[in-house]
């Protein structure tokens, strides 16, 4: 019952969360668009009186700010009734309170202006006008497309849009050149009996009015959050190296991609560190002009020849500045490489971005076998023992789980009384126990 009436209170053309207990509405339902706004001041008392003025959307990213002269009690999602020339539109409230200010301030609009007013909340008869006049939008584009085209016009009518209480149309259209259709409003006033409104879009606006999905992946930048459309130039894909095929460049509004800009500030900062690309490196025996460059990884590829790979060398910006400078004292190098830095190109096979290792790190490492009780390293084993100790379980003859053998008796002129008192005498006591006396000798 909660969902359905959710979905009563959101517009046809919308999408909208699913759990109405997000705190930037008040608890009430949110519409997602890439008009709306988070109102983070909604929970703190007594916002919406500091700010009688309130921001309503429309179809098409149309927005306007109107005044609420009545004080009445509008939340973020409510469907209202708004001031038009003529009659009344009908909108939904998209943010109140003082957050009103910034946008205003944002779009250049003064608060002291003429601001239009809200009338009343959406009653269910303005709601049944509003539905009726929207199911004759399309109907009313395809037949003025056909009248326009009738009267030779070169232009493209994309979208209508009619008034809340359908006594007036805003038609968008495309044109590349300048379109006199004063005639055409004529014809159209006549033909559906309503107010006519010319709005010319550019093929971005239209791109992300009809959405889609971008070579990315991912739905496209301009029917989900951008609302402000800057140029593109192609010295943006050249400062990328992007390849400047015109099928891959354009998007599906037959225009540069707009994702070109995105990055190009990071490439041209990173670009004025590395040394210029006009100039050619000699050797004693070979000359090498840049084949392509890395900005972000720092490698410059040199070819031998001018327009393909040819003996390509990778270098450093450190190393390719040491050899202009060379050059320019009229010295060559035998080649343009160094051991130091083959082994740093080597080193980066692996590209340890986010400080993680190799995967292969674990069939590196061997488990160590456990002591047996008891056992003691000698005191004068080295580290390399250790090392080899855990390859070989042999050590110095014994086994590791058995004990160390005993010390050797030292050599020298003490040897035969150590071997007499704890070796021979040894032996004579134990004769003598068992044996009994010996007579003595002759």
């Amino acid at each position: 019952m909660n969902e359905e009436l959710h979905r009563e209170k959101l517009p046809l053309d919308s999408e909208a969360c699913i759990e109405c207990a997000n705190p930037c509405c008040g608890g009430g339902c949110e519409v997602r668009s890439k008009l709306d706004s988070c109102n983070w001041l909604a929970d703190l008392p007594g916002d919406a009186s500091q700010f009688d003025i309130v921001e309503v959307h429309f179809k098409n990213t149309r927005r306007g700010f109107y005044r609420n002269s009545s004080n009445l009690t509008l939340h973020q999602g409510d469907w209202v009734a708004v001031e038009a020339n003529p009659g009344h539109d009908i909108g939904q409230v998209a943010l109140t309170g003082p957050l009103v200010r910034m946008q205003m301030k944002r779009v250049n609009l003064r608060p002291d202006a003429e601001i239009l007013r809200v009338f009343r909340k959406a009653r269910a008869i303005d709601m049944e006008r509003y539905e009726e006049a929207k199911s004759r939008e399309t109907d009313t584009m395809i037949r003025s497309r056909k009248i326009a085209a009738d009267l030779g016009l070169k232009m493209k009518i994309g979208d209508v849009e009619y008034q809340g209480d359908g006594n007036k149309a805003i038609f968008y259209y495309i044109a590349d050149e300048r379109v006199d259709f004063r005639q055409l409003i004529k014809v159209l006033a006549d033909v559906f009996k309503i107010r006519v409104e010319m709005k010319q879009i550019g093929a971005r606006q239209e791109a992300g009015r009809i959405g889609g999905i971008g070579p990315c992946g991912r739905p496209m930048c301009c029917a989900s959050w951008m609302t402000n459309f800057v140029s593109v130039a192609t010295s943006a894909a050249r400062f990328q190296d992007i390849s400047l095929n015109p099928q891959k460049l354009a998007g599906q509004c037959a225009k540069l991609k707009c994702c070109i800009n995105f990055e190009v500030d990071t490439y041209v900062e990173a670009s004025k560190k590395m040394p210029s690309r006009d100039v050619v490196l000699e050797t004693k025996d070979k000359v090498y002009y840049l084949f392509k460059c890395d900005v972000l990884k720092r490698e410059m590829t040199y070819s031998t020849q001018k327009n393909q790979a040819e003996n390509t060398v990778v270098l450093t910006p450190d190393r390719v500045n040491e050899v202009m400078k060379l050059n320019s004292n009229g010295i060559k190098p035998d080649k343009l490489t160094l051991d130091d830095d083959e082994r740093k190109l080597e080193q980066k096979a692996f590209g340890d971005i986010l400080g993680q290792d190799s995967i292969s790190r674990f069939d590196k490492k061997k488990k160590k076998k456990k002591k047996g009780n008891g056992a003691q390293q000698p005191a004068h084993e080295t580290a390399g023992d250790r090392r080899r100790d855990n390859n070989n379980p042999v050590v110095h003859g014994e086994r590791r789980d058995q004990q160390p053998p005993r010390r050797r008796p030292q050599q020298g002129k003490n040897n035969h009384e150590f071997q007499r008192r704890n070796g021979n005498l040894g032996q004579d006591n134990k004769r003598e126990r068992h044996q009994g006396p010996q007579s003595p000798r002759q």
